[in-house]
């Protein structure tokens, strides 16, 4: 018997109201018909579920209703279709192939230069790159994000490294512990950190020391690139660890703090039942009052000091 939707539900983090669950009823029930992809952006221009750019959060809504769909919370809406199974194409061509050896001394490559990546010829070699080469593979990122390269600015200018950014994750006990902000004050400043969910130097690179200078690097750009792109500078950092496969010493070596192990369930385990390995949180404030800033549930606009020295080191995972 399909479970009423009930209180306590959440979108991004955020609880939400009588009247918007009222809504999503009644859109999804009169427009049954409709795709998820179309009942989730419509709902998001009803409810104005937006980024601080003013972006619709479409693919956290999708994301959102797939869950209610199978939780059975929408049973107006027809069943989920089976994918059906096809030939699985190559996700990597020769252009991702391995290079040369990259070897030497940090100094040898520097400078280093992080490159935006805002074309899709080098978004889908950047995807090839992490599906090829990274552990946890290549996953579309839900909500915001950015992506770089990592070159040296030395001739031949080799591709040392790919770095991503996304939206932090919604909760983490030990994090929001370190934080100590209100439940009010996460859901109004949450925009105000962001997740380095994948760091990967290349395999053919082995440059001692190289990890926490790019990473160091990115502390310094990224704010305001993600100020450019979704109007919120962020005031900290945060990144997974997985201690099976990794120390996490270039975090520590560039100032990262650990706050704690996660709960193993993944970011979007709404269930609270999803297994997995419990991963190393750590942090990296970008602002020398981002405490204040995060646990302050009525501040508006961007900070305006400087932001702190500290620099961080990323994720290699």
């Amino acid at each position: 018997m399909p479970v009423t939707i009930g209180g306590g539900l959440t979108f991004c983090g955020r609880a939400l109201k009588p009247e918007e669950l009222d809504l999503i009823r009644q859109i999804t029930r009169e427009f049954s018909t409709l795709s998820l992809t179309e009942l989730a952006h419509t709902l998001c221009e009803l409810l104005e579920w937006r980024r601080p750019n003013g972006g619709l959060k479409s693919r956290e809504c999708f994301v959102f209703l797939q869950a209610l769909q199978e939780r059975g919370w929408l049973p107006w809406l027809p069943p989920p279709q089976p994918k059906k199974l096809r030939p699985r194409a190559a996700v990597w061509d020769a252009r991702s192939e391995a290079q040369p050896p990259v070897a030497g001394l940090v100094g040898d490559y520097l400078p280093v230069g992080l490159q935006l990546l805002d074309n899709s010829e080098n978004r889908l070699l950047f995807r090839q790159y992490l599906q090829r080469y990274h552990y946890l593979g290549y996953k579309v990122p839900v909500g915001a994000q950015l992506r770089y390269f990592v070159r040296s600015l030395q001739p031949p200018f080799p591709l040392l490294a790919c770095l991503l950014f996304t939206s932090a994750a919604w909760k983490m006990a030990p994090r929001d512990t370190y934080i100590g902000w209100s439940e009010t004050a996460r859901q109004t400043n949450l925009p105000l950190i962001v997740n380095n969910s994948r760091f990967l130097i290349l395999p053919w690179v082995r440059v001692p020391n190289l990890a926490s200078h790019i990473l160091s690097l990115a502390a310094r750009q990224l704010p305001a690139d993600w100020l450019a792109a979704y109007q919120a500078r962020p005031v900290l950092l945060e990144t997974l660890v997985d201690g099976t496969r990794y120390h996490g010493g270039c975090y520590r070596a560039a100032n990262w703090t650990a706050a704690g192990l996660t709960q193993g369930r993944g970011r979007m385990d709404r269930s609270g039942t999803a297994q997995g390995v419990r991963k190393h949180i750590f942090l990296l404030p970008l602002h020398r009052h981002w405490r204040e800033r995060l646990c302050d549930p009525t501040r508006s606009g961007l900070p305006s000091e400087p932001r702190s020295e500290n620099e961080p080191a990323g994720d290699i995972r």
